[in-house]
């Protein structure tokens, strides 16, 4: 099986800047991460997050750290460039891996970041009950 390095992006929204809505959404966008990629920890190379300037409650990436097996990740986190009329309070992830290259990739957008990518995106209601779109990275 050939492998090589793989970037999956992602997104979310909350409603509040707070650590519990934060902590709520990113967990939520990484356990869809993992279970519409099939991937592990360990075959992670790093995660970036940004999030916007309208979120300050706590890092995701000490979020992530929290969850088993990330602790070893490379993670960063920092602030998205602010463009007037983007989504507000927007937690995003690029995260690099390697995958086997027979391994569809699925971008995981959820809540209102599902507006960002609609080409990548699931209905609401399809979220958790349907597979994600593939595509090609």
């Amino acid at each position: 099986m050939e492998w090589q390095m793989r970037a999956i992006r992602g997104a979310t929204t909350v409603a509040e800047n707070t650590i519990e809505a934060m902590r709520e959404a990113v967990i939520e966008l990484l356990d869809e991460l993992e279970q519409r990629n099939k991937i592990q920890p360990q075959d992670m190379i790093s995660v970036t997050f940004s999030v916007t300037r309208d979120l300050d409650a706590i890092f995701p990436a000490a979020i992530a750290r929290a969850r088993s097996g990330w602790d070893n990740v490379p993670m960063l986190d920092v602030q998205q460039m602010h463009v007037e009329g983007s989504l507000q309070r927007c937690i995003r992830f690029l995260i690099h891996a390697y995958l086997p290259t027979s391994t569809p990739i699925h971008h995981i957008y959820l809540r209102h970041a599902s507006n960002l990518r609609p080409d990548w995106s699931l209905p609401q209601s399809l979220q958790t009950s349907q597979p994600a779109i593939e595509s090609k990275v």
